[in-house]
């Protein structure tokens, strides 16, 4: 027992002699070390909707321009409190350039009714805005290409509420290896914004038993924007 208090009290003497190091270096100024480093500016950081919509549509940043039919930048009130986060565009919203337009789209749009909304209230886009070969997950290289769209995306729009639809959009907005189950029925802090994540349309048409689980997350997100 007493090897473990000398091990405690080692522990806490080492604690205070840094505590008193830190202290006297920021009594001396030298404070930039303590400092978090701020992010740079987005080379978007200067555009409107618009200007980020020409600037997406014209993209070719990474391979997935070579094969796609049209860039799907989002869709909806660019004054929404709620903003939809998806992967990725499948077939339909290549074809058409609209996000959520294919069976899983009809579903989201009965879970916005469901909430007593309108997909003009609110505002649709994916993590990814070209669709890739054959619906395969996003490479990390063409997430780093194409999330500062979204991003700016997010801080053109300022929605109250962002819900991740899916695994993907979850992990990769929240940078988690965590499952969706663990992650949805709680909100999530990010870039300022509360983040619902939830079970993405998809999946709720080959598991049916999921729709449950989402309306108690809508419900949730309901709430929130009430407040």
């Amino acid at each position: 027992m007493s090897d473990q208090n000398e091990v405690v009290e080692g522990y806490l003497e080492l604690v205070a002699t840094v505590r008193e190091y830190v202290e006297e270096q920021m009594q001396l100024g030298f404070t930039e070390l303590f400092e978090e480093e701020e992010e740079p500016e987005s080379e978007f950081a200067q555009f409107d909707l618009e200007q980020l919509r020409n600037e997406a549509m014209g993209c070719e940043r990474c391979e997935l321009h070579q094969g796609r039919n049209t860039v799907v930048f989002g869709a909806g009130s660019e004054s929404a409190d709620l903003m939809f986060v998806g992967e990725a565009p499948g077939a339909d919203e290549d074809d058409q350039g609209v996000p959520f337009v294919g069976r899983a789209g009809q579903l989201l749009t009965r879970i916005i009714e469901a909430m007593e909304l309108k997909r003009e209230d609110i505002y649709i886009a994916n993590v990814i805005k070209c669709r890739p070969p054959g619906n395969r997950n996003p490479k990390p290289v063409e997430i780093e290409s194409c999330e500062p769209f979204l991003l700016r995306q997010i801080e053109l729009i300022k929605p109250k509420v962002i819900c991740a639809l899916g695994t993907f959009a979850a992990q990769t907005l929240l940078r988690t290896n965590q499952s969706i189950s663990s992650l949805r029925g709680s909100f999530h802090d990010y870039h300022g914004c509360k983040l619902m994540a939830t079970y993405h349309p998809a999946y709720l048409l080959r598991n049916p038993h999921g729709k449950r689980d989402v309306w108690e997350d809508m419900q949730k997100v309901m709430a929130e924007l009430k407040t």
